[in-house]
């Protein structure tokens, strides 16, 4: 993993010298030198970015609401497990006291198994994230639909599948008021964690259902190597369907976990202006998050990456939210 030094100081005159120029700021985990001043809280160009707690996985559910909170973030998306750690009651309890929002909450889905007493679990433990949800107040239920069950080469009926399962669900969304947001994923992960690739194949489901029970999460980690991408943006937001805006960067050479690939904004190959025009284009108008899984990220300390994700941000995301303003 990456060690992250402290930056020395330039002393004139050697040792002994009387005056020092500050350190400088480094980027985690590059090691880089800071290329923008990190925004203070209240900075009003922070105010749609979110933390994914992904990003932060060495931070408790605590941990992160006080360190998005402390660095200005509007919002933080909620993971499930750490969640369950602390109880529904407290957490909800302490993210209104934050005055964050609630992003998201991750994740629903994996609902592509065959057998049925395994796949009314699946519905289950879904039922019980929408509750999550509407709880916490989180715009929508991000779901990762799961991959190919054990044995199966059979990707139509995964498909099919996981449209049955949506079907099922949406009904409740609509009553909690929560939207299901299906993620499209990068085809690596389609044997394993999500058989929905592109997002064409995403908008092609949520099309059967109205637009305030299932939309889509546009990811640029899984989206940017799409040949229609901009065209499939557009088609989503003229279908009301985008329900979250996710960022971070596909970064080569991939680590031998290919989950753990995921980069720091600018760290990578994504074309983030661009990328961002489209969405807002698109009239997207909520939160962005940052979500982050890479081992050198996680060792990192949390407060660095976080001020590090909100350096990038406003670098590399925030300026492009406007598509009044023409930014050669």
């Amino acid at each position: 993993m990456t060690a992250y030094p402290e930056a020395a100081s330039n002393v004139p005159g050697g040792a002994s010298g009387a005056l020092t120029d500050p350190p400088a700021t480094i980027d985690v985990p590059s090691g880089r030198a800071a290329t923008v001043p990190t925004p203070q809280n209240g900075d009003s160009r922070l105010a749609r970015l979110a933390l994914n707690q992904r990003t932060t996985a060495n931070w408790s559910l605590r941990e992160a609401i006080d360190g998005a909170a402390a660095a200005g973030l509007g919002g933080i998306g909620v993971w499930r497990e750490p969640l369950s750690e602390v109880g529904l009651k407290t957490a909800a309890r302490w993210i209104a006291d934050s005055g964050l929002r609630v992003s998201s909450i991750c994740r629903g889905g994996f609902f592509t198994v065959i057998d049925q007493a395994a796949r009314r679990a699946a519905h289950d433990e879904n039922l019980r994230a929408l509750e999550e949800a509407a709880t916490l107040g989180a715009a929508t239920l991000v779901l990762v639909p799961g991959g190919l069950p054990e044995g199966s080469k059979d990707l139509v009926g995964a498909r099919s599948r996981a449209v049955e399962a949506i079907a099922e669900l949406a009904p409740v969304a609509k009553q909690l008021g929560v939207v299901l947001g299906i993620e499209p994923m990068n085809p690596i992960f389609a044997a394993d964690r999500g058989v929905v690739s592109t997002l064409g194949q995403a908008l092609d489901i949520a099309e059967q259902f109205a637009p305030d029970e299932v939309g889509v999460v546009i990811d640029t980690f899984h989206l940017w190597w799409e040949p229609r991408v901009d065209a499939e943006i557009a088609r989503a937001g003229a279908m009301g369907r985008i329900v979250s805006y996710q960022v971070c960067d596909w970064i080569t050479p991939l680590p031998a976990d290919t989950l753990l690939s995921r980069g720091m904004m600018g760290d990578g190959h994504i074309d983030f202006p661009h990328f961002t025009r489209q969405v807002a284009a698109a009239g997207y108008t909520g939160d962005i998050e940052v979500e982050i899984f890479h081992a050198d990220v996680w060792a990192a300390p949390g407060a660095d990456t976080v001020a590090t994700l909100a350096r990038r941000y406003v670098e590399l995301v925030e300026p492009f939210l406007d598509i009044d303003i023409d930014i050669a």
